[in-house]
């Protein structure tokens, strides 16, 4: 599994052993404990409530750049694909939770995102570069993690990601 996305992105992505772990990491392989979600408009979930679908986690701050670049990406796969096939989600490392909210605004961007100004979120996941995507499987377990903006609802992304997550993508 690991190996038909890093296969495919080997060109394009940075495998994930290239890195220096961050404290707490859960690996690639490993399973995400059960962590609460604060919103950045205010509600709370957990890693829990995303159990039953693959997950996309996607892991910003809005003074990165490449962050703000690839949002409107994700945010067109979310609108085709989340909450059918798999779910997205966003966790800004900002300390500013206004600046945070300021971004999602201003990209229109729909899809939850939440608030990790402790890192929390973002050591557990690994987030030693933004923007990090991480890709959890239905019961929670890392299958692939990519470092780097990408164009996430490109046709070769989409079918990278039907292919990790094993589902049938329509185009």
């Amino acid at each position: 599994m690991k190996a038909i996305f890093l296969g495919f992105f080997l060109a394009a992505a940075t495998s994930a052993t290239a890195f220096a772990g961050t404290p707490g990491e859960v690996e690639v392989g490993g399973y995400l404990p059960e962590a609460t979600l604060q919103g950045i408009s205010g509600n709370s979930k957990k890693f829990s409530d995303y159990r039953g679908k693959p997950l996309i986690i996607n892991v910003w701050a809005s003074w990165c750049g490449p962050c703000r670049a690839e949002m409107g990406s994700l945010e067109r796969l979310y609108r085709r694909y989340g909450g059918k096939q798999f779910n997205v989600i966003g966790i800004s490392t900002d300390d500013d939770g206004d600046a945070a909210a300021a971004f999602i605004k201003q990209s229109k961007t729909t899809f939850e995102n939440y608030l990790d100004s402790k890192v929390f979120l973002e050591n557990m996941l690994g987030a030693n570069m933004l923007p990090l995507t991480v890709l959890v499987d239905a019961n929670g377990r890392v299958l692939e993690k990519v470092r780097g903006a990408r164009e996430w609802d490109s046709p070769e992304f989409v079918e990278a990601i039907g292919k990790t997550f094993h589902i049938k993508l329509p185009r």
